[in-house]
């Protein structure tokens, strides 16, 4: 499809939905090579190879030992549901132990995050030229509200079976058993027994989030951060 036709597509496509005038003539400057913009191609190219560099960098951080247990941004604290018992269990001594499962819950979700990459391309490499548009015109965040949207779940349906076999390999589910038994014993308190792999799935998952934003944010915003040629066209060289 030539330019000029892409162009006219993209005009009425944006009028056909009520969109504001001068979104349809910013999305058309940014698809218009002629008038000093890049290609719809480009465009598209240039987010997903953001998201990719964004999201590898992301997974490489907080994936290391200590990329959430030493990050205070998304180190996974014992579970809030569960700080009655962490609290009654302090009070009996039980303090070092608790650190103990703390560690090992931060250290299933720097095990898991390693399989995240994977689902983060699959939908990177899907993003359509209307996507690309959204994101470039976008808030900050824009990126990472798609990569949200279209992986959450998959990640989540993923992530919940390897968190529970990095919980059992770094000993969290038995020291976490071990913890709820004392506590359960505890005369007149009400029974217990949280679901630890579900509440670390959702934390691993909003720490991968919240430190992409931080990556797509430096992109934006940094332009040293623009490592490419494709990256500078797209959010611009100053």
């Amino acid at each position: 499809m030539k330019t000029s036709k892409f162009s006219i597509f993209i005009c009425l496509f944006f009028l056909s939905i009520g969109a504001r005038a001068q979104f349809v003539q910013d999305a058309m400057k940014i698809v218009d090579p002629g008038n000093g913009g890049i290609s719809q191609k480009q465009a598209a190219d240039g987010i997903r190879e953001a998201l990719i560099k964004g999201t590898a960098e992301t997974v490489s951080l907080v994936s290391k030992t200590d990329g959430f247990f030493l990050n205070p941004e998304i180190k996974i604290p014992f579970p809030e549901n569960a700080r009655t018992i962490e609290s009654k269990l302090r009070a009996i001594g039980f303090g070092s132990k608790l650190d103990e499962a703390v560690l090992a819950i931060n250290r299933a979700a720097e095990d898991a995050a390693k399989s995240a990459q994977p689902i983060f391309v699959n939908a990177i490499t899907g993003m359509n030229i209307s996507d690309a548009l959204q994101i470039v015109k976008g808030k900050d965040d824009a990126a990472t509200q798609y990569l949200a949207r279209t992986t959450s779940t998959e990640l989540k349906a993923k992530f919940s079976p390897v968190i529970k076999a990095s919980l059992d390999k770094v000993d969290a589910t038995r020291l976490w058993a071990e913890l709820i038994t004392v506590y359960n014993q505890v005369p007149f308190v009400a029974k217990q027994n949280p679901d630890l792999t579900a509440y670390v799935t959702d934390k691993a998952i909003s720490g991968l989030f919240t430190m992409i934003a931080k990556e797509e944010l430096k992109i934006r915003q940094n332009p040293a951060a623009r490592t490419t040629e494709l990256l500078k066209q797209v959010f611009g060289k100053q």
